[in-house]
Order: structure tokens, then sequence, then C-alpha cells
């Protein structure tokens, strides 16, 4: 997929570093916080240099792939994440969304679908990383599952 860009100030902070946001947290702490939602890495080679994150993998559903790329990309200090996994298909599944202040998933799922009442397939696509539609912020990426 190439390198996806995330708002590097924005989200998650993981208290490693000074917790200043200014590079991406080590991989031992990416790694952490990706199974922390229960997220599968054993299949995952994660490097970081300065505040881009590669990611490397074999075989790896989309959906998981994608997941990752967001659990990684929502962290402060993290501005890049360059996607190196090999999907099991070669079309992507989903796009992504950069959250813009007052936006909100009734409001992204109207922009994307024409049909506010169709947020909840974001939320749901977005979990476990959103615990509640009612909490996204600005600079927050998102997955936008193909309908």
């Amino acid at each position: 997929m190439g390198l996806i860009d995330f708002v590097k100030r924005a989200g998650k902070r993981l208290g490693i570093g000074g917790d200043d946001g200014e590079k991406a947290p080590p991989v031992d702490a990416l790694r952490e916080e990706i199974e922390s939602h229960g997220l599968d890495t054993k299949d995952l080679e994660i490097a970081v240099k300065d505040d881009e994150v590669e990611l490397r993998g074999q075989q790896m559903a989309d959906e998981l792939r994608e997941k990752i790329i967001i659990a990684v990309g929502n962290i402060a200090g993290v501005a890049r994440v360059n996607d190196r996994i090999e999907a099991t298909k070669q079309d992507a599944n989903s796009t992504f969304h950069t959250v813009e202040k007052g936006e909100t998933l009734w409001g992204i799922s109207k922009k994307h679908y024409n049909n506010g009442a169709l947020y909840t397939e974001i939320f749901e696509a977005n979990r476990p990383m959103l615990s509640d539609p009612d909490k996204i912020y600005p600079g927050q990426v998102l997955r936008i599952p193909r309908r």
C-alpha cells in the first residue's frame, strides 16, 4: 500500500521519551499498543525511524492489516506508516479518513455513504480502537469500509 500520512501530534500518547510526540515510540511500545487492541502481531515486523513506522508481514487479512495501520498511525509521534504488509487481496477494502474539527461519525458517514445513519458501519470498522462513536478527535484517522 505504501506510505500513509497521519497527524503527528494527534493521537494517543504512550508516555515514552518524555511524552512530547516528537518521535515515534520504540518498537516494543508500538507492538504492545497493537496487542492491547487484541490484534495479532506474531507475523508482523515493525521498524521505527524518527516519526515513520514501517510495517512488514506476509499473507495478512486486509481488515487486520488496516486496523494495525490505524492503531499505529493514531499514536502521537507517528507522522507516516510505511505499509509493506502483503495482504491476502491486492485491492484495498477501505479508504482512510482524517477527522477534522467539528466532524462526527454521522457526518463522515453522510460524506462517504450519502447516509449518516450508516455511521455504525464506520464505528464497527474501527473497533476496538474506538470504544464510543462520540469519542473521535481531530487528526484521528479512521477506516471507511467500502459498501
